[in-house]
């Protein structure tokens, strides 16, 4: 399985608008010097009142199909 870390860090105003539907996908570029588009739903977890922050880790298939999302900070 394959990984990316990413630091996010979004305001809890913007989570909002992808929640909501206006925006489907978030697109972050990783440690690893990689952009990378994921649905924001796999996010929502990790939501609290500020938004989401953190370090996250995503593991995909060979097929780049999302497999697992992990906090790490």
């Amino acid at each position: 399985m394959k990984r990316l870390t990413l630091d996010l860090n979004i305001p809890a105003d913007q989570y909002q608008i992808l929640y909501g539907g206006t925006v489907r996908d978030v697109q972050a570029l990783s440690r690893e010097g990689l952009r990378v588009r994921f649905p924001g739903r796999i996010l929502q977890k990790f939501l609290d009142h500020k938004g989401i922050s953190g370090t996250f880790v995503i593991e995909f298939d060979d097929s780049h199909k999302f497999r697992a999302i992990t906090k790490i900070v």
